[in-house]
């Protein structure tokens, strides 16, 4: 027979030293003040998340819950450090005890202490992605796979979909089904490879990022020592941005409190944007589900738009059918009506922007207070030539420099090369993307092939005749891409519209390279096609080839602002999650660009592209421009003879602006001033 017995903690008298009342509303308040338990804190945009869970950190501190025995879970260091000062600063003392950071770094802290029980030493080694990279290659060599001339996936590849199938808790045939069904013929290699690392990472006593938390995971699932002691020891979780953590997050949180059940998860479930990336929006979907009884607290109070603008938001994510329904209700006084403009196209888009947001800065407004944001990078090309034409600074904030990608330099390299046979740069570029040649082949053959070119410059299709003089020099691992490479050459020397150039270089085995050598790349493929798209506005290869250099040079100078400069900022939505501006535009708001052509048959994913939409609204705090292009080029025509006039159409409104009632928008309508 057993007994259970509550040990209760002894601690003085509890007296408050925050006045919990007088500093978070009403809604803050019910979430920092819960009971012991599971509670779900839906906090909307712009109603102080981070401050709601730093006051529940203080707030348990001062009931007398030991430092060591709370566990708070974040995203990134960044944020971490900054709530664990925070804390530091409400209760008035250094909390070096609490267990505060990244998942990552909190699953390496525990790895290194009982590594042993997972046949590790506690002296391993934590792998980068090149470290990765390698070892993965060492596997596929191990395992005796032909790789020549079978597209079979790259390390960089391998190890994206060995980390996808870790992260959401799948088989790696699942991944390939989903995700890279272009592999779907090497599913039993793939899975080969796979067991193969896992025991030469264990042999050689390393662990890569995806280990520090699924092999965190199995030290909990199958020691039940460590598990038993470590949901004794967090008696209270807290969880940042839970809307963005994956299946494997989401088991090992719900495993460590699965004793207390003292879990509190905080995020919005609206704002979940990163399925692409192995987020499981389920996760905070079905909380409710996975712990009956939750107290389910909704911070709907906005501190940061105008009610205008939360009207907006708030009729933006109506339409989706799976979420916590919350109204976000202002603290601000009224404001304008965010603007609803149609513009004639994406010129036209650009001028508007760049005319308004002198405007804006002649009104007052910092041009650091200004914001472009879209649902591709591409979207915004057009403007960053209306900008550096009216000399408006803007910096960009897309991640990697567009232009600097290696898939934008190979395949402008190819028209670089027929454009300029004696670009060095450029034939390098490409001899190096045949399997075999490094850089002194590479240097070989452009000796042969410039020599070639001084002698062939009145023979029809010198460039390809040129390459053609290289073939018994490039060995046999790259003959019959190099002979592919000889036809592709003719091609190209006998088009002149660089959108076609661009669409032959893609479709002549360019596509193929980026399967094998990309993680992403459906998405560098879409690069390339929307970059046709934008060359239809050139008559020629020159010019397009000069303006992409002009633009390669924009966003150099643009990404390293001088000084206290002010630059209005050019975005991703997903890069400015986070972030709020005094005004935002919106942009290229057209069906099959904003929602995403990809997502338009898929209801999970146009619910995504809703909350990127909502995501976007509600980084604007004063004013909102949501901006259309009435006609675009859609690259429909890029095997016809049309010129580049006729390769527009019609574009049809963003249906997520139908779903918005009129009355909430103020419709601008353009007209030409002379």
């Amino acid at each position: 027979m057993s007994r259970d017995y509550v040990l209760q903690p002894y601690h003085s008298a509890i007296h408050l030293q925050i006045d919990y009342a007088r500093e978070l509303n009403p809604q803050q308040l019910a979430a920092v003040t819960a009971p012991p338990g599971p509670a779900l804190v839906i906090a909307g945009a712009g109603s102080g998340k981070t401050r709601t869970l730093t006051y529940r950190v203080a707030y348990l501190l001062e009931q007398g819950i030991p430092p060591e025995r709370i566990l708070l879970l974040t995203f990134t260091n960044k944020a971490a450090g900054e709530m664990m000062r925070r804390v530091s600063d409400l209760i008035g003392r250094e909390l070096r005890e609490l267990w505060g950071g990244t998942f990552h770094s909190i699953g390496a802290r525990i790895l290194r202490t009982h590594a042993d029980a997972l046949g590790y030493r506690r002296d391993f080694t934590i792998l980068d992605r090149d470290d990765s990279k390698d070892l993965i290659k060492a596997c596929v060599a191990d395992a005796g796979i032909e790789t020549k001339g079978t597209h079979f996936p790259k390390p960089e590849v391998l190890n994206e979909i060995f980390s996808l199938a870790v992260n959401t808790h799948k088989f790696e045939k699942e991944i390939l089904e989903t995700q890279f069904s272009y592999f779907d013929q090497f599913a039993d290699k793939i899975a080969d490879v796979s067991q193969r690392y896992k025991k030469r990472k264990l042999a050689t006593n390393a662990m890569d990022f995806d280990d520090l938390l699924a092999l965190w995971l199995k030290l909990l699932q199958e020691n039940a020592d460590a598990r038993e002691m470590y949901q004794r020891r967090f008696q209270f979780i807290l969880v940042d941005e839970y809307q963005d953590t994956n299946k494997l997050q989401g088991d090992l949180i719900d495993l460590l409190a699965a004793r207390t059940k003292n879990v509190t998860v905080v995020g919005d479930d609206a704002q979940s944007i990163y399925a692409w990336r192995g987020a499981n929006f389920l996760n905070i979907l079905d909380f409710p589900k996975r712990y009956p009884g939750a107290n389910v607290f909704k911070i709907e109070t906005n501190y940061r738009s105008t009610p205008e603008i939360l009207q907006v938001a708030n009729a933006a994510i109506a339409a989706n059918r799976n979420q916590f329904p919350k109204t976000l209700t202002p603290s601000r006084k009224s404001g304008l009506k965010p603007a609803l403009i149609a513009c004639m196209d994406a010129a036209q888009q650009s001028a508007f922007i760049a005319q308004r947001v002198l405007e804006l800065h002649e009104e007052g407004t910092s041009m650091n207070q200004i914001a472009v944001l879209y649902r591709s990078h591409f979207h915004a090309l057009e403007l960053q030539l209306e900008l550096t034409k009216r000399q408006i600074p803007f910096s960009i904030t897309s991640g990697i420099r567009f232009f600097e990608q290696a898939h934008i330099k190979d395949a402008t390299a190819y028209l670089k090369l027929v454009t300029n046979p004696r670009d060095e740069i450029a034939f390098k570029r490409v001899a190096q993307l045949h399997p075999g040649i490094g850089g002194k082949g590479a240097d070989k053959l452009w000796k042969i092939f410039s020599a070639e070119t001084q002698t062939l410059k009145q023979i029809k299709n010198p460039i390809a005749t040129a390459l053609e003089s290289c073939a018994p020099f490039v060995g046999k691992k790259a003959a019959v891409a190099w002979a592919q490479f000889v036809a592709t050459a003719a091609q190209l020397e006998e088009e002149k519209a660089p959108a076609k150039m661009l669409r032959i270089v893609i479709d002549a085995g360019y596509d193929d390279y980026l399967k094998e050598n990309f993680a992403n790349a459906r998405t560098r493929l879409e690069d390339l096609e929307q970059l046709a798209i934008f060359a239809y506005q050139f008559p020629t290869t020159e010019d397009f080839l000069t303006q992409l250099a002009l633009l390669t040079n924009v966003e150099a100078e643009n990404d390293n602002p001088k000084g206290d400069d002010e630059r209005i900022r050019l975005s991703t939505i997903h890069q400015a999650k986070g972030l709020e501006f005094n005004a935002v535009f919106v942009i290229m708001l057209c069906d099959g660009l904003f929602p995403s052509a990809r997502s338009m048959d898929d209801d999970e994913g146009l619910e995504e592209e809703r909350r990127l939409f909502y995501v976007a609204i509600t980084r604007a705090r004063n004013e909102l421009y949501l901006c259309y292009p009435l006609i675009r080029a859609t690259g429909k025509y890029l095997y016809s003879n049309f010129g580049p006039g006729e390769s527009q159409e019609m574009q049809s409104p963003s249906r997520f602006l139908s779903e918005i009632p009129k009355a909430l928008l103020n419709e601008w309508n353009l007209r030409a001033g002379y």
